[in-house]
């Protein structure tokens, strides 16, 4: 009987060394309520890998969808993004007599997506032509399913870091946000296997089953995520409180230190990062010829470079690093990660667009948690809500233009190339491509910029953070 406290405690100190998340959990926000609690970034892991990845393939080819109305309906979630913001605002001022501010808008963007993914796969059906009534009524049912998706996503992911946020204390905030988008990651892996797995071998009717099964799997996560998590206090939310407009508090909010440079870095940084989405397996197939499954396996190392810089992120936040620094230590690696990427097709190197390939995954994981990290430092003074919408609308909405952008760019330079415009060196389809990538590079290189003033500013209130990566002397 004496020794199982032993045995336990040895393991427990194993388990907080080791493994990069397993000091996240505290006494306020325990292992498994956190856990429970990333479910329903779970549930957005799953909507977005359908979205992006499953039936943008699947309509263009099984559902002989236009490739521009497939483009057209993947971008109409992006159009909810700025609204995150008044979300996130509404959420830290709610009314309701059951006492809770964030639990609402998460079962609320829970329904948007449950009805979304419910009226999907016979709006599709409709679109390509295979089911009853005009195309028209699947066009605008597909577009309405898209959008409700969107919405709800946007609606869950922001309460939910809002909440995630309320609950954990202040020092392991960073440690919360790593793990939380690893859970993200999580989600988004695991959906695809599963729908690979689903969908083999393909027909409408698994299309529709498969779409269905996520819409009910999305509700059962985000359930158990919100059981017994928020408590309740009529209190803060009695109905007589004082709820300042929208527009006001984003004036305040805009009138604090930082917050304007921080989000044009958020921005700049996540176009610059996200131009790349759509391109990086074409790249590697029509420049390199590599196999789909060699492709396959481009996406695979990045998301493995993006785990590994989210555990390092947690480790360094952890310890009380520089979240500014860290940013700009991510766009360090970005910018390496493109050079490497760019220098691929001249010396028609599969190894270094591999190698780019996990240094983008990387340079993307350490910049997102460092700037998100400082937007949770401006939430003690913002409101939690009012901060992460800020900071997830302008990240989502630079991440869809990035990718919109990324795809335009390299047909229409691709193209000019090829019909000679830019002269006979330049006259190959691998121009397009290298175009954007430097593009990339110019706007990460604009980005250290903008981070640099917030380096010092952050360095300056957090004496413990580390001194050894110098942009704080870079001009503003």
């Amino acid at each position: 009987m004496t020794r199982k406290p032993a045995i336990s405690g040895i393991w427990m100190r194993i388990g907080t060394r080791f493994l990069p998340f397993a000091d996240a959990a505290t006494r306020e926000l325990p292992l498994g309520r956190l856990m429970r609690l990333s479910l329903f970034q779970v549930s957005v892991g799953l909507a977005i890998v359908l979205l992006t990845g499953t039936l943008n393939r699947v309509m263009i080819l099984e559902l002989n969808v236009p490739a521009w109305l497939v483009a057209a309906m993947i971008a109409l979630p992006v159009l909810f993004a700025p609204a995150r913001a008044l979300i996130g605002h509404r959420s830290d001022h709610h009314r309701s007599l059951l006492g809770w501010k964030r639990v609402p808008y998460i079962w609320f963007g829970s329904l948007l997506q449950f009805g979304g993914l419910a009226i999907m796969p016979f709006a599709l059906l409709v679109l390509s032509g295979g089911g009853e009534g005009p195309v028209w009524v699947g066009q605008l049912g597909a577009a309405l399913a898209f959008l409700l998706v969107g919405a709800g996503l946007h609606t869950t992911q922001t309460a939910g870091l809002a909440l995630a946020t309320d609950l954990a204390p202040p020092e392991a905030r960073p440690r919360v946000v790593a793990f939380l988008y690893v859970m993200l990651l999580v989600g988004m892996v695991g959906a695809a296997s599963v729908y690979a797995l689903l969908l083999e071998p393909y027909s409408h009717l698994r299309l529709i089953q498969v779409i269905q099964g996520a819409a009910v799997a999305t509700m059962v996560f985000n359930m158990i995520a919100l059981w017994k998590q928020e408590a309740r206090d009529p209190a803060r939310t009695r109905l007589d409180a004082p709820r300042p407009a929208f527009r006001e508090s984003w004036g305040a909010f805009m009138r604090m230190g930082r917050v304007r440079r921080t989000l044009v870095a958020v921005f700049i940084g996540t176009l610059g990062f996200s131009m790349q989405d759509i391109l990086l397996e074409p790249y590697g197939g029509k420049v390199l010829g590599l196999t789909v499954s060699q492709t396959t396996m481009l996406t695979a190392l990045l998301a493995g470079g993006t785990l590994a810089g989210f555990a390092f992120a947690a480790r360094r936040l952890g310890r009380g690093g520089n979240p500014y620094r860290l940013a700009a230590l991510g766009v360090l690696f970005g910018i390496a990660a493109f050079s490497c990427v760019v220098l691929a097709a001249p010396f028609g190197s599969a190894n270094m667009l591999r190698v780019g390939a996990v240094l983008i995954g990387v340079g993307g994981g350490l910049f997102v948690v460092g700037t998100m990290t400082g937007a949770m430092a401006l939430a003690d003074r913002a409101g939690s809500g009012l901060a992460l919408g800020a900071w997830g609308a302008v990240q989502a909405t630079a991440m869809g233009l990035g990718i919109a952008l990324g795809g335009a760019l390299r047909d229409i330079v691709g193209a000019l190339a090829v019909s000679g415009a830019f002269g006979e060196a330049l006259a190959h389809q691998v121009t397009g491509y290298s175009f954007v990538y430097h593009l990339e590079i110019l706007l990460l290189f604009v980005t250290l910029v903008a981070i640099g003033p917030l380096v010092a500013t952050a360095s300056a209130g957090h004496s413990a953070a580390p001194k050894r990566f110098g942009l704080a002397d870079m001009p503003a």
